[in-house]
């Protein structure tokens, strides 16, 4: 957010809305024309800032994150946005994905007397714009980021402005909006319709926007003859309501769900999407296939990623307390459960059991994506393939385990067809979206030691 009065409240607001790409912690950075003002805790955007924090968080200009941890650990330090104070004046960055040659960098950092902070791969950029003996933050950057290799979008802050960069192959959303004179980044646009901005476009891969007094400035700092925008931003990451490529995120999943009940149908009594993340598609395949969309669970929104939990025990509460079934609707039904993956497999076992108990005749399961066969290294907290429930089971060893009488998995060509055909001002090829934790082709080599440190992290 810049030139904005009350910068660091809009930019809460922003944040509310993007509590669903992280639930771990949160912080927002302001500058007032003197002064830098920080605050950032661990927990959820409505916990770490209440009205007084807000207050001393004063100036025109602010920038925030919400976080959950895929390279670096879970701990205070690792908050963002980062801050900087030196001699070469104050920065704060924020960072979304992951850089795969982020050991090589931070050894090599190290062994030049560097001393980080956090376990975060992104302290690495602002080290490299540190020790760039280049004269503007523009240049600065560009240096850092002809160094890093991976996914990121990043935000950053100085005294002159904000900065908006996407990685040359698209990775990870980033938009631009605008309300009046002040302008707005943000990784998804659903942040800007809750501020009242108005969205002007998307970043573009390869591109460094600058905001400062003088407006708006791009700049290309890499080109790349194919992208690699994450594909699975569309199946679960994004918010439903949020706009991507052109296209309304939920449409796209109703239009999966479509192809799901073309490609998968099935004899049955009822459709149950999974709330939130397999709503969209489960009314697709509803309307496809005719069978009645009924709303046999119940989120409880109060709970955040409860399926993480290292016992078995824990597991199974941690799925009842997130879902809870209509028993009356689903006892003695043939029901098809529509939901957007299978991880490890372990909640939708558990959930088919509940199903089960619930009274359900028959337990059909459609899922809006192919399955995840490989893990990833760009910014999703998917484990090591070796914890993926599909890295080596087939289809109907899956079914088997999750004790389902048929288990249908949307198609790669299937995706595609529901997929947007092109990224604004970009030609359209399947070269446009990363599909590597379906097929492993993976657009970044991930040199070992670095995917070896990323797997420990992930598992």
């Amino acid at each position: 957010m810049f030139r904005k009065e009350d910068a660091a409240s809009l930019t809460f607001l922003g944040l509310y809305s993007l509590q669903h790409r992280g639930e771990e912690s949160c912080g927002i950075t302001s500058f007032d024309g003197a002064e830098f003002f920080v605050h950032k805790g661990m927990g959820l955007v409505g916990d770490v800032f209440t009205p007084d924090t807000l207050k001393r968080l004063r100036g025109y200009q602010a920038i925030g994150h919400v976080r959950y941890s895929t390279t670096g650990s879970s701990v205070e330090r690792n908050i963002q946005p980062l801050f900087v104070n030196s001699n070469q004046g104050s920065i704060s960055l924020a960072h979304n994905g992951n850089l795969v040659n982020s050991k090589q960098l931070r050894d090599c950092l190290e062994r030049q007397g560097t001393i980080f902070y956090s376990t975060s791969d992104s302290e690495i950029i602002l080290h490299l714009m540190m020790r760039s003996k280049k004269a503007t933050l523009l240049e600065k950057l560009t240096y850092a980021l002809n160094k890093v290799k991976g996914a990121y979008s990043l935000v950053i802050m100085d005294n002159n402005g904000i900065v908006g960069v996407r990685d040359p192959l698209g990775f990870r959303p980033l938009c631009i909006g605008k309300i009046g004179g002040a302008y707005v980044l943000s990784s998804e646009t659903c942040a800007l319709d809750l501020v009242g901005a108005e969205f002007v476009r998307e970043v573009l891969p390869g591109e460094i926007v600058v905001i400062d007094k003088d407006g708006l400035h791009s700049h290309i700092f890499a080109e790349s003859a194919s992208h690699a925008f994450c594909a699975f931003e569309f199946v679960y990451f994004s918010r439903p309501d949020s706009y991507t490529m052109g296209e309304n995120v939920h449409l796209v999943r109703e239009k999966m769900g479509r192809q799901l009940a073309r490609e998968h149908p099935v004899k049955a009594d009822v459709v149950v999407g999974v709330p939130d993340s397999g709503t969209s598609a489960a009314l697709g395949f509803s309307k496809e296939s005719k069978i009645p969309l009924e709303v046999g669970m119940i989120r409880n929104h109060y709970i955040g990623r409860t399926f993480i939990q290292p016992y078995q025990e824990r597991r199974e509460l941690g799925v009842k307390l997130k879902v809870n079934l209509i028993k009356k609707i689903l006892a003695g039904k043939r029901i098809v459960i529509v939901d957007d993956s299978i991880v490890r497999g372990t909640t939708s076992r558990i959930r088919v059991k509940n199903f089960r108990d619930a009274g359900a005749k028959e337990v059909h399961l459609r899922i809006s994506c192919p399955p995840h066969r490989f893990g990833c290294y760009y910014g999703i907290d998917f484990p090591a393939k070796q914890s993926l429930v599909a890295h080596n089971k087939k289809i109907s060893e899956i079914k088997n385990f999750l004790g389902v009488e048929s288990l249908g998995y949307l198609s790669i060509e299937g995706m595609f067809k529901c997929l947007p055909s092109r990224q604004a001002g970009l030609p359209g090829t399947k070269n446009d979206f990363c599909i590597a934790c379906w097929k492993g082709n993976y657009p970044i080599r991930v040199k070992e030691f670095d995917k070896l440190a990323l797997e420990k992290q992930h598992v």
